[in-house]
């Protein structure tokens, strides 16, 4: 019989960044403050993602997954979905996810250039390619880093962006914009501008 977890539990986790690390082990909490979005960010990301009734998120780059477990806390309606080349952060997501019961969230082991992105209404991305740029902090050593890498996934999603239908909404935290095409307006910039909200327009 699976888990069920009480209003306050659930309040009790989300209501702090160590609630939330307590869902997992020391060594992915040490990586929290600069490898995981804080929960303000994501409080306010899925405000503005996920205000429609068939919402489907998709986080690239997820990580352990705390972005779509605390958007699933925010959100429960919506359906959230994350993509990790890391099949060990996969693991510690969904034990994540397993402590918290029955949430809608789905993680995918893969890269997210295997995906079709036009089965998602909303993106989050904390720029999840920087890592390929010299000299910046590497989650480990475990994947391929190149400056041609993080060029080559800009530029793929950039492509697959500006594809993708009128009304579509990204969330970016963190990230120089060059993975934005210019047919997506910029709606709003909040955390002293590193958090950016767009939509694409008809």
């Amino acid at each position: 019989m699976s888990f069920i977890p009480t209003s306050q539990y659930l309040d009790h986790i989300f209501e702090s960044e160590q609630g939330l690390c307590q869902l997992y082990p020391l060594s992915i909490q040490q990586l929290d403050k600069l490898h995981w979005s804080p929960l303000t960010v994501i409080y306010k990301s899925v405000q503005f993602l996920a205000n429609r009734k068939d919402a489907k998120i998709l986080d690239i780059g997820s990580g352990v997954g705390k972005f779509c477990l605390a958007g699933a806390y925010y959100k429960p309606n919506a359906a959230f979905y994350g993509v990790e080349q890391r099949q060990y952060l996969i693991g510690h997501a969904e034990c994540a996810k397993e402590k918290l019961g029955r949430v809608k969230v789905t993680f995918m082991h893969k890269n997210f250039t295997q995906l079709n992105l036009k089965e998602y209404n909303g993106f989050y991305f904390y720029n999840s390619f920087f890592e390929s740029i010299p000299g910046t902090d590497k989650i480990d050593d475990s994947i391929d880093y190149s400056p041609e890498l993080y060029h080559y996934y800009s530029r793929y999603l950039y492509r697959e962006l500006d594809e993708m239908p009128a009304g579509t909404k990204v969330a970016t935290y963190c990230s120089w914009d060059d993975e934005m095409p210019p047919s997506y307006r910029l709606i709003e910039m909040d955390m002293d501008q590193l958090l950016k909200f767009w939509e694409k327009q008809p």
